[in-house]
């Protein structure tokens, strides 16, 4: 009786890890991943990442966190848009308050992975109204491998 427990207690244990989300640490983990139709998010850690803002580069970027699931995406293969690089791009767009300003806009993250690991993040707060960018922002930096300084982590989801 008391083994069976052990066992029940030490399987419980284990069940926290095994629902653990697994990062993806490259490019082609995460198109694998996306391309078996499994969900994947991402957390970009800004501060970390180079900041080009009204096409000048920062000498420090904002110090926030962002994340998004990928539930849409395009892949384009070398040579297939007159592209070098394979590489995939993402977005979404949400409507929230504009914590720089009055009123709403719409918060739109763009992400470009190309195969070489490299990551291109565009954010823009858009008026509802007139669709016009109120501001406009890209970050750069490559995936997360657990041993670069990469800011942009992929996780695949469990």
């Amino acid at each position: 009786m008391k083994r069976l427990l052990y066992l029940i207690v030490g399987m419980m244990m284990c069940l926290p890890a095994l629902a653990a989300n697994k990062q993806l640490k490259s490019f082609e983990e995460l198109l694998k991943v996306l391309e078996k139709g499994k969900e994947v998010s991402v957390v970009l850690h800004y501060g970390d990442c180079v900041l080009e803002y009204d096409g000048e580069i920062q000498e420090e970027s904002v110090d926030a966190i962002g994340g998004m699931k990928i539930d849409v995406f395009e892949y384009f293969a070398p040579g297939s848009i007159r592209n070098e690089h394979a590489f995939l791009v993402a977005s979404t767009s949400k409507l929230i308050k504009n914590p720089l300003g009055e009123g709403y806009v719409y918060n739109y993250v763009k992400i470009k992975v190309d195969e070489n690991d490299q990551v291109v993040v565009t954010a823009e707060y858009i008026d509802p109204l007139t669709y016009e960018a109120v501001m406009h922002e890209k970050f750069y930096s490559e995936i997360n491998n657990g041993k670069n300084q990469g800011c942009v982590y992929f996780y695949k989801r469990k």
